[in-house]
């Protein structure tokens, strides 16, 4: 028994909307389209990006004979006994690496190097993202093989999906009995997006071909032209006005910053206009004045321009009736051309976040009643929209294209408001020491959320800036250790206040008794 042929088990690791079901399909056509039987089962996870999905899959490595015995499968994979993992995103790799099925004398590891990050990743006040350097080191010494590459980069020049990419790659690392051919027969067979599809395909298995997969999973950065004329053709007519701007910063930064603030721009000429993207650059120009080297100015660049596209009800609804989100969503469930596809927005806005796109005027009075009425968590309102639908979609789009109405809203001014402070506070720092300036400037991390939970976090922010940071700052002027001493307690508080969210309420609490 020991010398019979066994099956080549094959894991696919990915998220949910990432099409692992069409990949999971695609590989079994293809064997028993060679003549090979296979067989498949799967553990689906939440839709929409959120939850992890697993599929299985067998291929007995010889074709079937007649009166021959048939081979036995099993439902699911072992620790240690995979013959090929395939990861459509980088930490669904270490996921698997992480349960112990690859094997270092077995496995061949194809992933895709790119991250989509986690909810447990995205809900951390803090940095809650996995390190990538210790995936990097730990997927060459788990595995025999490893061919790893951004093949979402790929599959965006192919005009294709990762799913595809990814089985291009598989037929480029020839661990299945099948040929590429037949790959090709089961895309069509599938009848899913087939030219894209095979687009896709065959980029995979040129990118394995030409040395992109490998022990080296970092990916070169693109040129800086090349960074420049992406950007300014994703802004579309708006794309000349980026260019000006972008000529701006490589006259009066310097070249260290030129892709962060060039990112910064074309993100807020997106979120708004040009016209504020210059305010963007105004503030950064004067943080640069302090700088010695390039760090300080390249992160509060980052952090500014995070904090200027707030995601108010403006911008949820604009990026929900963008055309590329549609495109994206039928691409990613396999629909035909033609096809009906329904799509239903669950939204739940409070009233701050409805009363805040209101001008100063009228706003303001309605936030003091709200604030009167409601002194905690306000109501929210809850709504199923039909954003596939004509009212639905005219509804929530109309609410999209009042981005003109911005900057002369309640939210806007408070945002505003308390950024001009934080700006201040950290133009302060950096007159004093490039230490504490860098903890200073790190505090803007606190500002995030919606509704009650950004409430807070911002008025914790504003209590810093305002009866926290100034006594701090003149106590370390007289202290032995001067400003480091200040800088480190910046640091312990704001780190406190991003491991959990609700020792705000502590900070607050002497605040409101006094």
């Amino acid at each position: 028994m020991a010398g019979d042929p066994r099956p080549i088990s094959i894991l696919i690791a990915a998220l949910g909307g990432q099409g692992g079901g069409v990949l999971t399909d695609w590989l079994i056509g293809a064997a028993l389209h060679a003549g090979y039987a296979a067989q498949a089962t799967s553990i689906p996870g939440v839709a929409q990006r959120t939850g992890a999905t697993t599929y299985y899959v067998e291929i007995f490595p010889e074709r079937s004979m007649n009166g021959g015995p048939e081979p036995v499968f099993s439902l699911y994979p072992m620790p240690g006994d995979v013959d090929v993992i395939i990861a459509t995103e980088f930490l669904e790799a270490g996921r698997t690496l992480e349960t112990d099925y690859a094997t270092p004398g077995r496995t061949t590891l194809i992933a895709s190097t790119h991250r989509l990050f986690a909810i447990g990743e995205k809900s951390a006040p803090g940095n809650g993202e996995f390190p990538r350097e210790r995936l990097q080191a730990a997927a060459p010494k788990l595995t025999r093989r490893l061919i790893a590459f951004d093949a979402l980069a790929v599959a965006r020049q192919a005009h294709s999906e990762v799913n595809a990419v990814l089985l291009g790659a598989l037929a480029a690392a020839r661990v299945l009995p099948m040929t590429a051919a037949d790959f090709e027969t089961a895309i069509r067979e599938g009848g899913v997006a087939v030219d894209r599809n095979l687009s896709g395909f065959t980029s995979g298995m040129e990118a394995v071909e030409k040395g992109a997969g490998g022990p080296n999973v970092t990916n070169a950065p693109p040129s800086w032209a090349d960074v420049k004329s992406a950007r300014a053709a994703a802004l579309g007519r708006r794309g000349e006005a980026f260019l000006a701007l972008v000529g701006r910063v490589e006259t009066e930064f310097l070249e260290a910053l030129h892709r962060t603030l060039a990112d910064a721009v074309a993100k807020l000429i997106d979120y708004q206009d040009p016209a504020y993207a210059a305010l963007f650059l105004d503030r950064v120009r004067r943080v640069r004045a302090f700088d010695s080297g390039t760090a300080l100015t390249d992160l509060f660049a980052r952090r500014l321009a995070v904090w200027m596209a707030y995601e108010d009800a403006i911008r949820v609804a604009d990026l929900k009736t963008r055309r590329a989100r549609f495109e994206r969503i039928r691409a990613e469930q396999g629909v035909a051309n033609g096809a009906t596809v329904v799509v239903t927005d669950y939204l739940k806005p409070d009233l701050d976040e409805i009363y805040g796109i209101f001008p100063m005027s009228i706003g303001a009075p309605i936030a003091r009643w709200a604030e009167r009425r409601w002194p905690g968590r306000r109501p929210t309102l809850s709504q199923h929209v039909r954003t596939t639908s004509v009212f639905g979609f005219l509804r929530v789009w109309s609410l999209g294209r009042l981005h003109f109405l911005r900057r002369s809203s309640l939210r806007y001014a408070h945002e505003s408001a308390l950024m001009a402070r934080w700006e201040g506070a950290v133009l302060e720092a950096s007159a004093l020491d490039p230490e504490l300036a860098l903890e200073v400037v790190e505090l803007a991390r606190i500002v995030k959320g919606y509704g009650d939970v950004r409430r807070r976090l911002a008025r914790g922010l504003d209590h810093l800036l305002a009866d926290v940071l100034p006594p701090t700052i003149a106590h370390a002027r007289n202290a032995a250790a001067g400003y480091t001493t200040a800088a480190r307690a910046v640091r312990e508080i704001r780190g406190r206040i991003l491991e959990d969210e609700n020792a705000v309420d502590a900070l607050l609490a002497p605040a409101a008794s006094r």
